[in-house]
């Protein structure tokens, strides 16, 4: 009898982590128990109303303390596994299908240029594949152009799913990649993850070295079925961008991929998320392909796949980056969508019933299915303290001795228990901010599909970004009303407390404040923030080297997008403008770019000068080189919770951001301060004050209109003309000869020397 395959994983929780965890799991079954059956108000003593909404809030609260002890438990024994050392002749043929629907083939080109530059030992094996349900004509010329397969598909025939299931038709390796038409993998995307699927013919020795098993060793009923990789974003998702918080909070969803879907994998349950994963084709052909008649495809195929008896894995490495929504409405579509749809599948696939899958695995579903729910609870939980304080009507019964002895150190220990099992990634805070923002418009869809009402068009999430200034005030209309509802419920309980010395009344009051701040940061992310850029910007250091007229320069740069980038310089230097162009080079580990570009800004910052550059010309080959320098690379936005994300730094983060005015700069040129007087060719003393390479500033009255300036030091001379435009200003009119002799830099060293 062969021994069951032991798979090598890495676990993720300590010791001290378990002991957290498992203090916080029995403090909130002592705080649920004490609720179920000591508080809940008589209907006898405080009517049928009062008892109503008593059972709404303990219902609440007993599903919200299940679905926090389930993730505790899973998140608790968080592994993922071990990833083999093959051979590179092991690697197998891939085929790499990405699903496009109406997307503009620009953002399909940066896909497409991410896949093809994805590492391999035979690239041969590698078969890139767009998969159009448009069947559009641009589309079929970007795939001849960029030399990958084509298959379009005419009538959107069963949307996502059978578009992929039109390729998987005409396709054959062994392993499939599906990605979404925005997701740009990194170049080890392959290198990352494919050894996965040799984890039953590989084993971990002692050392750390793999080993090929033997063939006792070996066993033919485990296999892999697919290897999920984490849906990160190079661009911040709307709360990072709404809340100013791109760099103090991570994106929402690197929660649940990097660390709840991992968490997963100890009950065989992680969740195929449609892209940036390698599946296997034989899993596929056994469920008969990707799953149709959903709106969500992936969920329900995964769950199917897994029902076969294939082991599949969420592992916790970054391996591509796609597009966030970018509007509120597009969110809130997307988020519909993922519910009903997350419903809609377990009923399908008869979760409870289901004899292929275990118990772990079926209540690891079960429990997506109650987080759809966390929408409404979070309604109950706003409304309740505004009911009792504004219509005394009692949702709980209870003295202050017993919710400082059994509420309080619950609560305390499940904030605590949250923290260390989120990865530094969440807080019970920050879940509870973006719970309100959405939760008024997600009751209705998920009760409607838990009634067997389903949405059967599958809306593809736009992620187009536009220079606008959107403000959706008018979806804030039901956070609004809710927090005018608390805020006049606080000041009441407030006055009532003073009144009475009522002390007991503290939890009410705090219970109040909280949720008002939550409302306050809903109606603040429904306002909207200014977008000034179509293309996304990323914080990337990389070194430049700038060439014009024959003169090189070095520099680096501190940010870059697809139109431009951001240069620091020690010393200020001449950058063309207008029409006049420079050559500009970047050069990577890995990939290397060439350019022509001009100066639209610059502006002098602690000490340095930075100048805001365009790109104008670029060759195809340096394009996509160019291109693979800004996304392939691990982006710069916020990967945990900043120590300085509370409520209130939030707010007054928010409001100050929201009051002051966003100033771009548009000097082209550099304006170096010289405060020291020249000498013309005549002898006489002008005080110059400063000079941008083209005209120079001189202070004083009776200057002629026409003058020669010696520079200090140097035999060169500034012929200047009075431009008219301004009192002493003046156009220098050989500054070109100058810049080939060094001329300024000698001016401009003389003027920091005399200041």
């Amino acid at each position: 009898m062969k021994k069951k395959l032991k798979i090598s994983k890495i676990n993720r929780k300590g010791l001290k982590e378990q002991v957290w965890i498992w203090v916080a799991i029995v403090s909130m079954c002592i705080y649920i128990g004490w609720r179920i059956f000591f508080t809940i108000p008589e209907h006898a003593v405080y009517g049928w109303l009062g008892t109503v909404c008593g059972l709404f809030l303990v219902v609440s609260e007993a599903v919200s303390m299940l679905e926090g002890t389930e993730h505790f438990l899973r998140l608790g024994k968080k592994n993922e596994p071990d990833m083999p050392v093959v051979p590179y002749e092991w690697f197998p043929e891939i085929d790499v299908l990405i699903a496009t629907h109406n997307e503009e083939t620009e953002l399909l080109y940066k896909t497409i240029n991410g896949c093809k530059h994805m590492d391999y030992p035979d690239k041969r094996k590698i078969h890139i594949y767009i998969c159009d349900d448009g069947n559009r004509p641009e589309v079929a010329a970007l795939a001849k152009k960029m030399k990958v397969g084509y298959f379009g598909l005419a009538d959107n025939r069963e949307a996502k799913a059978g578009n992929l299931n039109h390729a998987l038709a005409q396709t054959s390796s062994p392993w499939v990649v599906t990605f979404d038409a925005d997701m740009i993998p990194t170049h080890n995307f392959l290198m990352e993850t494919v050894p996965y699927t040799f984890l039953s013919r590989m084993k971990q020795l002692e050392d750390g070295s793999w080993a090929e098993r033997t063939e006792e060793e070996m066993d033919e009923s485990y296999k892999i079925g697919f290897i999920q990789t984490p849906q990160s974003f190079y661009n911040a998702d709307l709360f990072q961008y709404n809340f100013f918080s791109e760099q103090r909070v991570p994106n929402e969803q690197d929660f649940f991929f990097r660390e709840i879907n991992v968490g997963r994998n100890n009950a065989n349950a992680p969740i195929y998320a449609g892209s940036n994963t390698l599946i296997s084709r034989a899993a596929l052909e056994e469920v008969g392909g990707i799953s149709t008649g959903t709106i969500t495809e992936d969920f329900e195929t995964g769950i199917r796949i897994q029902s076969k008896g294939y082991t599949c894995y969420a592992i916790d490495k970054t391996l591509a980056h796609g597009l966030a929504p970018t509007t509120v409405d597009s969110l809130i579509k997307q988020r519909i969508r993922w519910g009903r749809g997350c419903i809609n599948s377990l009923r399908r696939t008869h979760i409870i019933l289901n004899p292929h899958l275990k118990l772990n695995t079926k209540i690891s579903y079960l429990t997506c299915k109650m987080y759809w729910w966390t929408f409404f609870r979070r309604f109950v939980f706003i409304l309740s303290p505004i009911i009792f304080a504004l219509f005394g009507i009692p949702v709980v019964i209870c003295n202050l001795k017993e919710l400082l002895f059994i509420w309080l150190p619950s609560y305390v220990l499940y904030n605590q228990g949250l923290k260390v099992t989120s990865g530094g990634i969440r807080n019970k805070r920050w879940s509870n901010t973006i719970d309100t923002v959405i939760f008024p418009y997600m009751i209705i869809p998920i009760l409607l599909e838990t009634l067997f009402i389903s949405q059967k068009k599958f809306n593809v999430t736009r992620k187009t970004r536009e220079v606008e200034n959107k403000s959706d005030v008018i979806l804030a209309l039901p956070h609004i009303i809710l927090l005018a509802g608390d805020l006049l419920a606080l000041l009441m309980t407030l006055s009532a407390a003073f009144a009475a010395s009522n002390y007991g009344s503290i939890i009410i009051i705090y219970w109040l404040a909280v949720n008002a701040m939550h409302l306050i940061m809903a109606v603040i992310f429904m306002l909207g923030r200014k977008n000034y850029r179509v293309n996304d910007r990323f914080l990337v250091q990389i070194p430049v080297e700038i060439e014009y007229e024959g003169q090189k320069f070095k520099g680096v740069t501190a940010d870059a997008s697809e139109t431009g980038l951001a240069i620091v310089m020690d010393d200020s230097i001449y950058m063309p403008h207008g029409e006049d162009r420079m050559k500009i080079h970047l050069k990577t580990e890995r990939y290397e770019s060439s350019f022509t570009a001009h100066c639209v800004h610059v502006r002098k910052q602690k000490g340095k000068w930075k100048y805001g550059v365009e790109i104008r010309e670029m060759d195809e080959t340096d394009k996509a080189e160019y291109f693979q320098i800004l996304y392939d690379r691990d982006h710069s936005l916020a990967k945990t919770m900043s120590a300085s994300a509370g409520i209130f730094d939030d707010i007054f983060l928010n409001v100050k951001k929201r009051a002051s005015l966003t100033q771009s700069s548009r000097r082209e040129l550099p304006r170096i301060e010289i405060n020291r007087e020249l000498l013309t060719s005549q002898g006489e003393a002008v005080h110059v004050i400063n000079c941008n390479y083209e005209y120079l500033l001189a202070d004083g009255e009776g200057l002629p209109e026409i003058m020669e300036l010696k520079i200090p030091g140097s035999s060169q001379v500034l012929k200047c003309r009075y431009s008219g435009l301004k009192q002493g200003l003046y156009q220098v009119e050989n500054w070109r000869e100058l810049l080939a002799e060094d001329a300024f830099s000698d001016l401009f060293a003389a003027g920091q020397a005399e200041g």
